[in-house]
């Protein structure tokens, strides 16, 4: 089994579901997410940001916390997912994030990949 590191991204997430770096695990791959962050581009703070991890369904009924109106300070970050946690990944799933206010956060995702 060959196994590899990847870094996705998304920069300017807000008010819209996004899927971190466009990022959905693919049919026969074995995925552990090994770190999540979230850094809030403003200088307010975003009152509800919430992080799901499921299934890549347009109406969300397959996603479930990770994080749930969590408060991230101005200028400060979240780490959602590092050290001892790691989140097993099915195939066809992804993580996404969505905050309450337009274009403020940038977030990081780490996954591990054995194929």
């Amino acid at each position: 089994m060959a196994s590899n590191f990847y870094v996705k991204t998304s920069r300017g997430v807000g008010t819209s579901l996004t899927t971190v770096g466009g990022y959905t695990v693919g049919a026969g791959v074995q995925t552990t997410c090994i770190g999540l962050a979230i850094a809030n581009s403003l200088s307010g703070a975003l009152s509800a940001t919430n992080i799901y991890v499921g299934a890549t369904v347009n109406d969300g009924t397959n996603d479930t916390y990770i994080i749930r109106n969590a408060l991230v300070p101005g200028g400060s970050s979240l780490v959602a997912v590092g050290g001892e946690q790691k989140i097993v990944l099915q195939p066809g799933y992804s993580i996404r994030v969505i905050t309450d206010t337009p274009n403020s956060a940038d977030v990081i995702l780490s996954v591990l990949e054995l194929s």
